[in-house]
């Protein structure tokens, strides 16, 4: 008999912790999840989920646009928000209960409640009707993901966070969005798409930080094109009702006057109530919990995937986490996830997709590398008469060959970097890139065509 109620308790149900204790409960352990929300997490219910969905919603008042171009004659053109977010809700809810058919149906056991850990083997659990039990557990996996921070400054709680952005009731007539990450760029073209008038406020000279300089600029240029109005090099210094608009104050002394004001300046590990503290899990400066390379803490029983660790926030690595935790810890393997070469895409418009390093970074790690290059209007553009450009790069290591880096603004970005992500990651060289015959007419051959 064991010692304690169950082999693992995994404290989330997201993505992450969904995949780890299906996997762990496929190997025999005994697994518990506990989520305090709904199953599915932030992906699936408040991110990656119902934000793409709006994405593609706000994109067809471009494509009406470019339908006209090519000679398609539309009258009386509206959208209807409502009846937008009653959709995205119920197919939310669809997802939520495959989330949680997933768990059950992998033989784990699901308490709806708050998870707080009490000791090195013990979680106490808040049920929704405020009754408390204590459950103990061989090993404990922390995978409740992040939370939307904003910085302090006078007026910063009349912000709505992303959540709220993607649940409004009415759209707005206009919106300031203060940030220049992810989230900030793909709300700015959300809420643009649908006609509302769009101020992006961000400290930085250019959005995106950390991404190749040339996307960098592309974008900026593109969404002043399509309207958006950027406030760069600047920050909020307070924010006032007035009557039912807002008033914000940038640092450079000029107003704004808006309808709604959305902040989407980062996101910080969700650990408040989690008990570390007391428990004595070691954090960093940002509240992450730091974890050895098993994703173990320093409390060898207790371990923690995905957002809460601030390593690498994707989705698709918090779920690879999970499932190389499980096959170590229950399935007798000794698998590890690789964290090089990771791709990546935001969802602005034009969308961006990137994986491995850039032309700087490759240099700022001592590697003699070369770009190549092609930037260019896309053939349904010329006709249409959008000014929307595509620029793809390619980074190759001037002593291998090899090619390791790829970056891409431009339709259906994603689409066509994962599949580059795959030759980056068994090591392709330029040659093999080369030697590929081009897909024609597509944005996808210029990755094959690209010469000195």
């Amino acid at each position: 008999m064991s010692d304690f109620d169950y082999d693992l308790i995994v404290i989330g149900a997201g993505s992450g912790g969904t995949r780890t204790a299906r996997i762990s409960a496929s190997y025999g352990a005994k697994t518990l999840v506990i989520e305090g929300d709904r199953a599915g997490g932030t992906c699936v219910l408040r991110g990656c989920v119902p934000k793409k969905l709006l994405v593609y919603a706000s994109q067809f008042s471009e494509q009406v646009s470019d339908a006209e171009g090519f000679g398609w004659q539309i009258d009386n053109f509206t959208s209807n928000w409502n009846d937008l977010i009653i959709k995205k809700n119920k197919e939310l809810d669809r997802l939520h209960e495959i989330y949680v058919k997933l768990i059950k149906n992998s033989g784990c056991e699901l308490i709806t409640g708050w998870g707080k850990i009490v000791g090195p083997n013990t979680v106490s659990i808040t049920k929704s009707n405020n009754e408390i039990i204590e459950l103990s557990s061989k090993k404990i996996m922390i995978a409740v993901g992040g939370e939307s921070s904003f910085p302090s400054f006078d007026g910063n709680h009349l912000m709505i966070n992303s959540d709220k952005a993607l649940d409004l009731s009415e759209l707005p007539k206009s919106i300031v969005i203060y940030g220049s990450g992810y989230i900030a760029v793909e709300f700015a073209g959300i809420f643009n798409g649908f006609g509302v008038d769009t101020h992006l406020v961000f400290r930085a000279d250019m959005a995106l930080r950390g991404f190749d300089k040339d996307i960098r600029q592309f974008l900026m240029t593109s969404m002043k094109q399509k309207g958006i109005t950027i406030h760069n090099e600047v920050t909020i210094s307070k924010i006032e009702k007035n009557n039912i608009n807002y008033s914000v104050k940038l640092s450079n002394g000029k107003k704004i006057e808006v309808e709604t004001v959305m902040g989407a300046t980062g996101r910080l590990p969700n650990v408040l109530n989690l008990g570390l503290n007391e428990v004595g899990v070691k954090t960093g400066s940002r509240g992450e919990i730091i974890v050895n390379k098993y994703s173990q803490t320093n409390i060898k029983s207790i371990f923690a995937i995905g957002d809460v660790t601030d390593k690498i926030t994707l989705t698709p690595v918090a779920i690879a986490e999970g499932h190389s935790f499980a096959d170590r810890e229950f399935g007798g393997s000794k698998r590890f996830i690789s964290y090089e070469n990771v791709p990546s895409a935001v969802f602005s418009q034009p969308s961006i997709a990137v994986v491995g390093l850039s032309l700087d970074e490759a240099k700022n790690n001592g590697i003699n590398a070369k770009e190549y290059k092609s930037e260019f209007r896309a053939l349904k553009n010329t006709i249409s008469g959008n000014l929307e450009r595509t620029l793809m790069k390619l980074v190759v290591n001037e002593q291998t060959q090899k090619v390791i880096g790829a970056h891409m603004i431009g339709p259906d970005s994603a689409e066509i970097i994962q599949g580059i992500a795959i030759a980056i990651k068994a090591g392709a060289l330029k040659s093999d890139f080369d030697n590929t015959v081009g897909i024609h007419p597509s944005s996808a051959e210029e990755f094959v065509t690209m010469r000195s």
